[in-house]
């Protein structure tokens, strides 16, 4: 009888054990945002948007966990149009092969870092183009491999070092690092066309670090 309870008793709490990790998991889940449409403004944990889907904002939104774009995916936070605080993502923004990155007038807490993407032309807006502008990014920036169409860095505040490295753009007038303060150093190589002023008339990045490669004129 004794061993019985001492076998009863180790089920009970290895039941209570599956419950609470069921339900741990359960809540993780819960705290995903997956974002196919609009992402309306409020707070969020974390936010992904899936392979190929596209997902559009126009701000007032807080994001805790960290923004997930997949490959072929497009993320789209306010336009330059339209100034004012579109709110916080804290966690980092983090790209595989995206279509289209596009944030404006952001608070960025965990950096940046952006991988590939997904050729020049596609879905939503026929041709392809990622842009960071009028943001403050407290962490380091790493944008490359991007092969979309037009690509900028424009305007930005940088606690942080900036890598945008290996991005060939099918347009001439691609590749704008222009007017940003960054607070560690800015690497460029491999790039074409070279990082450039282009027609955004903007002004010489001011660098508190090393301007090193392609940026070094920039």
């Amino acid at each position: 009888m004794r061993a019985l309870k001492v076998v009863l008793g180790v089920l009970v709490v290895l039941a209570a054990a599956i419950t609470v990790g069921v339900a741990a998991r359960g809540a993780a889940a819960a705290n995903v945002t997956t974002c196919t449409d609009v992402l309306a403004p409020g707070s969020y944990g974390r936010v992904v948007v899936p392979a190929g889907e596209s997902c559009f904002s126009d701000g007032g939104v807080t994001v805790r966990g960290g923004l997930y774009v997949q490959p072929g995916a497009t993320f789209v936070l306010g336009n330059e149009e339209t100034p004012g605080d579109n709110g916080t993502i804290s966690g980092g923004v983090h790209a595989t092969n995206p279509a289209n990155l596009q944030i404006h007038f952001m608070t960025i807490n965990g950096g940046i870092e952006s991988q590939g993407g997904s050729g020049p032309f596609g879905d939503p807006f026929g041709v392809t183009f990622t842009t960071i502008e009028d943001s403050y990014i407290n962490g380091g920036v790493s944008i490359t491999g991007y092969d979309g169409f037009w690509m900028g860095f424009i305007r930005n505040h940088v606690n942080g070092a900036v890598n945008l490295s290996g991005n060939v753009l099918a347009d001439p007038d691609g590749n704008e690092y222009v007017t940003n303060t960054i607070h560690g150093s800015l690497s460029c190589f491999g790039n074409s066309p070279a990082p450039q002023v282009g027609d955004s008339e903007g002004d010489l990045n001011h660098v508190t670090g090393a301007k090193k490669g392609q940026c070094a004129s920039v």
